[in-house]
This record gives structure tokens, C-alpha cells and sequence, in this order.
């Protein structure tokens, strides 16, 4: 079975192109525009999109996106409304949607009844922050069964071999952290993702995404010269959320649109 970011990515190399895929903190600034958030993203060309579910202790998130996560926890935001606003934007878009999330909020609510819930409203897969390698295969194949992919992190720390460990459970495709740290926009990149995209193409033949610090379309074209399958922002989007506030889907929409469209400058 051939899932849906399996199928996104398929069509990306079949096209010659590189993908892009935004991340949103769901319930920043409501749920309603999370929903409208992932419909523009989605008319923007987005390949994927990440959604996250919102958690009291963002440990990998830097400053805007902890903003956003305490800003949508202000509202009440729940796990279930969520993966409904999510599935409602599957629907009116078929773009490919990621529940993004820490591990917690996933226990509490039980492995087993996340993936038929994420199966039932129709969205891609689970990325779950901090789910070690030794503990990924039973959510994997919970996942697995009900077509959907499991998409791991990826440090630059990360050795050749914990590298397999970590592709042994992953599907969909592998989020390459391309600097240590938080996530954040950032002036200039690290020249480890070159390095740690090499080591996963070692081991791998997973699609990589690469991100943390990715915020313009310089950069952009820089991550994909330098050997990734698509990009990941986040910090950018969200930023632009905290601005613009419920206005905040048209200036998303454009943002991605500028960033898919920035391939052409290197064809």
C-alpha cells in the first residue's frame, strides 16, 4: 500500500521538483483560522503540512512557536479538535496533513486509539517529537496497519548507525534537524545538514526533509542544493500568525507560494 506522503514525495521526484512542507501550531490564534491556515497553505502549493498539537513544554520549540503553543492552551485547545480541524482541511484540500506533537498528549489519549482517530479524520501520519527509536515499532505498526506513515527526527548529532535504528520504524520521510539547538529562524544555515543529509542517504532511501531555522527562499534553495527532498518551516509561519493574527491565512498562503515557486530560479 502506497500511503499518501509516500504518493507527495513520489510525485515531487517524478516532476523533478522539491517539496515544501509548513508547520502551524493548531488553536494559534483559534481553531478556525488553523483551519483556514491549512486550506491557503495547501492552495499555496504545500507538498505536506505539519500541524501541531499545542503542549505545556515545548522543549525543542524555540521562542515563537512556545508562544503560540501557550497562546492556543489559553483557548482550551484539545487534542481532539485538533485532528477534527485537521481532517475537515484533508478534506477540502487532499494535501497530505502531519499531526506534530510530543509524546504526552498521546499517551494520555492512547497509542492505539490516535491512530484510528488520525486514520478515521483522514490525515497522513504522526510525527512524534520525543518517542525514542527503542520505543517507536508498536505506534509504527499501529500506523502501519491503518495506512498511514510514521515520520522521525533526525539530529545532526546522530550517528551512522542510530540513524538505522531510527529509519528502521520511520515512514513517510525523515525530518533532518539540521542544526542542534531549538527551532528558530535563523540568519544563516549550518553547513551540518550537507553532512547529516549524506548519512541518512547512507542508510536510507526515505524521502528527508530538512528543518529548524529555514525562513526565506534563499535558504530554501540552499537545503535543497544541498541534497533534501523538501523543507520544513515553521518559525516563519508561525511568526507570521503571531503578526497578522486571524488575517494571518493570506499571508501564509503567499509565503509558501513564494517558496515553491522559488525552484524556478534554479531551473
Amino acid at each position: 500500500m502506497t500511503t499518501r506522503l509516500q504518493q507527495a514525495f513520489k510525485s515531487l521526484r517524478e516532476a523533478g521538483r522539491k517539496g515544501v512542507v509548513p508547520f502551524i501550531t493548531a488553536g494559534d490564534p483559534n481553531l478556525e483560522t488553523t483551519y483556514e491556515l491549512l486550506v491557503a497553505m495547501a492552495r499555496g502549493g504545500a507538498t505536506a503540512i505539519e500541524v501541531g498539537m499545542p503542549f505545556s513544554d515545548p522543549a525543542a520549540d524555540g521562542p515563537v512557536i512556545q508562544r503560540a503553543c501557550e497562546r492556543a492552551l489559553a483557548h482550551g485547545v484539545k487534542l481532539n479538535g485538533v485532528i477534527e480541524v485537521a481532517g475537515r482541511a484533508v478534506q477540502a484540500t487532499g494535501v497530505p496533513i502531519v499531526l506534530f506533537s510530543y509524546l504526552n498528549p498521546l499517551l494520555r489519549h492512547g497509542l492505539e486509539k490516535l491512530a484510528q482517530d488520525v486514520a478515521d479524520a483522514g490525515l497522513a501520519g504522526v510525527l512524534v517529537t520525543d518517542l525514542p527509536a527503542e520505543s517507536a515499532q508498536g505506534f509504527s505498526l499501529a500506523l502501519q496497519r491503518r495506512g498511514l506513515d510514521l515520520v522521525s527526527l533526525v539530529a545532526p548529532t546522530s550517528t551512522a548507525h542510530r540513524i538505522a535504528q531510527i529509519a528502521e520504524h520511520a515512514t513517510g520521510f525523515l525530518y533532518a534537524i539540521s542544526v542542534t539547538g531549538v527551532t528558530g529562524t535563523r540568519q544563516q544555515l549550518s553547513a551540518d545538514a550537507a553532512a547529516l543529509i549524506a548519512r541518512i542517504r547512507g542508510v536510507t532511501d526515505l524521502p528527508v526533509a530538512v528543518g529548524f531555522g529555514i525562513s526565506n527562499a534563499e535558504q530554501a534553495r540552499e537545503t535543497w542544493a544541498q541534497g533534501a527532498d523538501a523543507v520544513i518551516v515553521g518559525s516563519a509561519i508561525v511568526k507570521r500568525i503571531e503578526e497578522f493574527g486571524v488575517r494571518a491565512p493570506g499571508e501564509a498562503e503567499r509565503f509558501v507560494r513564494e517558496l515553491v515557486a522559488s525552484q524556478a530560479v534554479e531551473a
